[in-house]
């Protein structure tokens, strides 16, 4: 049995966002998902600003690039050059499949880069395989 994971989403679509949620459940992996709208409410949430500032800090993050005000690449960027929050693995998950965007994200240390599969039942496989690889098999920082 594994513990707990705290997984932060950053995603501006609702439908996306339920649909990560609910895969994740089906996955039956143990997790606390922390779901935000916005770059700036994201970047509060990881540095425990304002009215976060007791917000767990997230094993794991899965970030859209368009976004709203502070996208997805400026998120990134912070995360990666932040000495605090650089360590916590950062799965790209966007319906981007432009190779500037790829290589961009890796340049900014991405873990990895995954493009939104159109098709829901598609999209469902997708996350439950990131819950099996990175809440199951892979052994993730404890800070």
């Amino acid at each position: 049995m594994f513990n707990s994971i705290e997984i932060l989403l950053i995603e501006d679509s609702p439908t996306d966002a339920t649909l990560t949620i609910r895969s994740f459940n089906q996955a039956k992996i143990a997790n606390n998902l922390h779901w935000l709208t916005d770059g700036e409410a994201a970047m509060d949430y990881l540095r425990q600003q304002g009215e976060f500032e007791n917000a767990a800090r997230p094993d794991l993050i899965l970030l859209d690039l368009n976004l709203p005000g502070m996208d997805g690449r400026e998120i990134l960027a912070e995360v990666k050059s932040d000495a605090n929050l650089k360590r916590i693995p950062v799965v790209i998950l966007t319906t981007s499949a432009d190779e500037e965007d790829v290589l961009r994200s890796y340049n900014l240390n991405a873990n990895c880069y995954i493009t939104k599969p159109f098709d829901v039942q598609q999209f469902i496989q997708v996350v439950q395989m990131i819950g099996d690889f990175w809440l199951a098999a892979v052994k993730l920082p404890m800070e």
